[in-house]
């Protein structure tokens, strides 16, 4: 099966995609904001740049997107089947990376949670909101 798009097309969709301030990473930050938690973004001298640090509790939240880092289980973490031997290497190679920065962080005293792109829906915030409560306590 072949790409619907063409070659510059298709270029031209994944130039727009952003590593930083997705709508679902505004979300969360939005809501952490509303239970009354302060947090920094995207500590670059921690491993793996997490989306949310939260110094005080030396904890940090990652906003994954399924796609991107691979969501086991999840039907936006498909691969592709145009260039699907980049696109395999590519996912796994962030798979990898991911589990990676997670070990680092926890042998440097940090907690860790993700959130994954699928559980982010306006009508699941109050579950959001408990888990992440759960996980600063």
């Amino acid at each position: 099966m072949t790409d619907i798009f063409p070659p510059e097309k298709r270029s031209e969709i994944m130039r727009k995609i952003k590593p930083t301030g997705s709508k679902q990473e505004v979300f969360i930050r939005k809501l952490i904001h509303s239970m009354g938690y302060r947090y920094r973004l995207h500590k670059k001298d921690l491993p793996g740049n997490p989306d949310l640090v939260f110094t005080k509790y030396k904890k940090v939240i990652f906003v994954n997107g399924c796609f991107w880092h691979g969501h086991e289980g999840c039907k936006r973490s498909a691969l592709p089947t145009a260039n699907a031997d980049f696109w395999k290497r590519k996912l796994t190679g962030n798979v990898e990376r991911d589990k990676s920065n997670y070990k680092r962080l926890e042998l440097l005293g940090w907690k860790h949670m993700v959130i994954w792109q699928c559980e982010i829906k306006e009508s699941q915030k109050k579950e959001l909101s408990e888990s992440i409560s759960n996980f600063l306590k």
